[in-house]
């Protein structure tokens, strides 16, 4: 950067140049993993004029190559950040709106495997740590679990369902 002379006698500082879709990519992939679609999804604003979409395919392409960029990593930091809060619908739902395949997310999940009657057990003891006392209260245990992507029958087990069925 130089200074120039204003006309009124001040120093006018120019402004850098914006840093090539390159740069920009790798200094977001230090930060933290994305996925591909995630990726593309925040570089394609910064596509210069005579850039298209074609180049930041070839982009994205070069950095998988080099190892940069990788959906397998992006899902297994995104389940390891997660996974104590959240059920397995939830993971796989968002996982596959980050452009996740299938493939990935099920291999991930198995590879990680801590199981989803555990975390929500812990995740209901965390919330509530006694059993319901009324339909209204289990009711609200097991929205909350649902809510978090826990299976019906997984929250039907934390709540402990079976204590229920001799209140009229």
């Amino acid at each position: 950067m130089s200074d120039e002379k204003n006309p009124s006698g001040g120093n006018i500082r120019r402004t850098r140049e914006s840093p090539s879709l390159k740069a920009r990519a790798i200094r977001y992939l230090a930060r933290r993993d994305y996925s591909r679609l995630e990726l593309q999804k925040k570089l394609r604003p910064y596509l210069s004029d005579f850039q298209s979409d074609d180049d930041l395919v070839e982009l994205l392409d070069e950095l998988e190559k080099k190892g940069y960029l990788s959906d397998e990593r992006f899902a297994r930091s995104r389940l390891r950040t997660r996974l104590s809060r959240y059920g397995n619908a939830r993971l796989a739902y968002e996982l596959k709106n980050n452009g996740v395949s299938s493939e990935i997310i099920t291999r991930t999940m198995q590879e990680l495997g801590a199981g989803e009657y555990e975390r929500a057990q812990a995740l209901w003891r965390r919330r509530f740590g006694q059993a319901a006392t009324d339909f209204k209260e289990r009711g609200k245990q097991m929205r909350y679990l649902l809510a978090r992507g826990f299976s019906m029958d997984v929250a039907r087990k934390v709540v402990k369902d079976e204590e229920f069925d001799d209140i009229d």
